[in-house]
């Protein structure tokens, strides 16, 4: 009976630790978890802003009447479509390809919108990871969209 007593003290005494130990694995586990899923969300939106503005962004250069015209409609299109995913609007570069030009070599190109000219769209994207530093800009995504203008345009 002794032993049963004095066991039963023991127990008494670690009253509360299941959330001591709760806690600490909480924050050992779940802060980081929780914030790599946001930096990861973050690095998605910015992938998919990209892509999307350089969607817009060839749509609007394809069907415009002449060059100076496709390119403020391109650059406008871009940064709508980058605003509506919630990316700052300001980490946006639009850069223009020949075909069969990477994207990385883009931007000494301007197309002429010629009948059945073909040229790539590339939209860069600076993704931000939340609570880093702003001088961390190293995370970036890059769309790209082909455009090929109709062959029978008046032009």
């Amino acid at each position: 009976m002794r032993r049963l007593r004095r066991r039963l003290g023991m127990l008494a005494d670690e009253s509360g630790s299941a959330l001591v130990e709760f806690v600490f694995i909480a924050l050992v586990v779940f802060v980081p978890l929780i914030y790599i899923l946001a930096g990861f969300s973050a690095v998605q939106r910015g992938v998919f802003a990209s892509t999307a503005a350089a969607r817009e962004a060839g749509r609007a250069i394809g069907t415009a009447p002449d060059p100076a015209t496709g390119l403020a409609r391109a650059a406008r299109a871009a940064q709508l479509a980058v605003e509506d995913q919630s990316v700052a609007a300001s980490d946006v570069r639009v850069a223009y390809a020949a075909a069969g030009v990477d994207c990385a070599d883009a931007g000494g190109f301007t197309p002429t919108l010629a009948p059945g000219e073909e040229f790539s769209v590339c939209v860069t994207v600076t993704v931000r990871i939340p609570f880093l530093p702003e001088f961390v800009d190293a995370n970036t995504a890059t769309g790209q969209f082909v455009v090929e203008r109709d062959r029978y345009i008046d032009g």
